[in-house]
């Protein structure tokens, strides 16, 4: 008989101890390696996680995914890049954003009609700031990844529009978004 899986929060208690947020003043920036595909965030950022889901694990080529959720409308690209898609697993076309010079993924989404797009966190010129709310697909990590008691761990997508990962971003940063 297979197992249930559910994709609320394996851990949901009162983090003991949580790392605060310091958010920069914004605009910050970031872009790819060549320097030739660039954008400008230009608000804070509605939340932070880390996917470890396969195709993360593929098209980064390491142990997760840095997932900087923003608003479209705060998020300025400059510079020509090339788009890749792909057919999710619950049936969404997925877009990828990257440098056609040197390949680095930028952002995820359709940058024409998504509110919410995914700008790739260690292509920020200064990630140095940042600290997971959370982390999805847990189900497929490396093995060599812990993940603390306290930490927000979905064993796939989460379910509740990731309201959790939101609410805890808020806490990490006093709610400066």
């Amino acid at each position: 008989m297979a197992a249930l899986i559910v994709n609320t929060p394996r851990k949901v208690q009162k983090a003991k101890y949580m790392r605060q947020v310091i958010l920069p003043d914004f605009p910050i920036e970031g872009g790819c390696q060549c320097g030739k595909l660039r954008y400008r965030l230009n608000a804070a950022p509605v939340m932070f996680y880390l996917c470890h889901c396969s195709e993360c694990q593929r098209h980064t080529s390491s142990a997760f995914g840095e997932s900087l959720r923003v608003l479209a409308a705060d998020l300025e690209v400059t510079g020509k890049y090339a788009t890749t898609g792909r057919l999710s697993d619950s049936g969404k076309w997925r877009q990828g954003h990257f440098c056609p010079s040197c390949g680095v993924r930028i952002v995820h989404g359709d940058l024409k009609t998504d509110e919410l797009l995914n700008v790739k966190a260690g292509t920020l010129d200064d990630p140095t700031w940042l600290a997971p709310a959370g982390h999805i697909w847990t189900l497929s990590k490396q093995s060599f990844i812990a993940i603390g008691g306290d930490e927000l761990d979905y064993p796939r997508q989460p379910d509740d529009g990731y309201a959790a990962i939101r609410a805890r971003w808020d806490e990490m940063t006093g709610g400066g978004h």
